[in-house]
């Protein structure tokens, strides 16, 4: 890639049109998503209708299972215990204890299994510091047995909360914590040149939030000539980089770009979803690659679940022929 926003990725008419259609599907999912008749409809059916397929269960008891198969199959996982938008102090503080204690059960039962969760879950609604007490104790925890803390990236408000909080644990010393960038947002090139001299850790999404055209990109195309600047420059300068996508086009660019500069296989790995493309995810393994599945549990499964459909049209489809059966 030669410039910012080139790519290699062709594009045709129909797929413009198909594009298109995606957005229109996109975006109508997620405005029903704060649909009270839609919530309560999807929460009381949803689990029965196909949402175990993307969840691995309400509680991490159902959840080791399904995490030790997965590793069993050669991939490496990582789980989250869904929720988001605490602000009760004192729920926020047990969100912490609840992953401190999921830390200690994957080291219990030897999972190849690392964590990554919400800051708003954390308490970030209810102010940055006390979000970065809640993170700061889940990360010094994962240290000492070994493990890994991934902040995932939520909507484009809190991108400069989460990008402090990440800052501050990397200056208190922690090397076991990564964080979240999307390529559907306009600054995200900018904000990678700033962590670069952290060599950070860092997963690279799309982004699954309804964004408008004042802070992200609103054409597919776009985001994905982004995405492939962004993966570029991370394989290159980042000590480790996650390619979180289920694109067959930009899972081959990635590998043709790291074999050609020579980037080691332990530089990167593919991250997917858990019940998304779990074929690709095998054969990747099989040629040898990391591929890390994203495996979250929790009863608080819900804006999970839609933004999964918003995704992907065959989402929606699996969950519509649940609900005819």
């Amino acid at each position: 890639m030669t410039a910012h926003g080139s790519s290699t990725l062709g594009e045709n008419p129909l797929g413009q049109v198909s594009a298109s259609v995606n957005l229109v599907f996109r975006k109508g999912i997620l405005m029903a998503t704060s649909n009270r008749w839609v919530s309560r409809f999807v929460r009381r059916y949803g689990m029965r209708l196909g949402a175990g397929r993307f969840v691995a269960g309400e509680t991490f008891d159902e959840a080791v299972p399904v995490l030790r198969r997965l590793n069993e199959q050669g991939l490496r996982t990582n789980t989250t215990l869904l929720g988001e938008g605490v602000r009760d102090a004192t729920m926020a503080r047990g969100v912490a204890d609840t992953y401190c204690d999921v830390l200690d059960r994957i080291a219990a039962e030897g999972l190849q299994t690392n964590i990554a969760l919400k800051l708003t879950h954390l308490g970030l609604d209810l102010g940055e510091d006390i979000a970065y007490e809640n993170v700061k104790r889940v990360v010094a925890h994962a240290a000492t047995v070994g493990n890994f803390i991934r902040i995932d990236m939520e909507e484009s408000a809190r991108v400069d909360a989460t990008l402090a909080i990440y800052r501050r644990l990397r200056a208190d010393g922690f090397d076991n914590v990564g964080t979240v960038l999307q390529a559907m947002l306009y600054r995200t090139a900018r904000d990678l040149e700033d962590l670069l001299p952290l060599k950070p850790n860092l997963r690279l999404v799309k982004g699954a939030y309804l964004e408008s055209a004042d802070v992200a990109y609103q054409k597919k195309s776009e985001v994905d000539r982004n995405y492939l600047y962004l993966a570029e420059r991370m394989l290159d300068e980042c000590s480790f980089t996650a390619i979180a996508t289920h694109d067959e086009r930009i899972i081959a660019h990635v590998i043709d770009y790291t074999k050609r500069h020579g980037i080691g296989s332990d530089r990167f790995e593919f991250q997917m979803l858990y019940g998304i493309r779990p074929q690709l995810q095998r054969d990747l393994v099989r040629q040898g690659y990391r591929v890390l599945v994203a495996t979250p549990y929790g009863s608080e499964w819900y804006f999970y679940l839609m933004r999964r459909l918003a995704e992907r049209p065959a989402n929606l489809l699996f969950v519509l022929r649940g609900l005819a059966r």
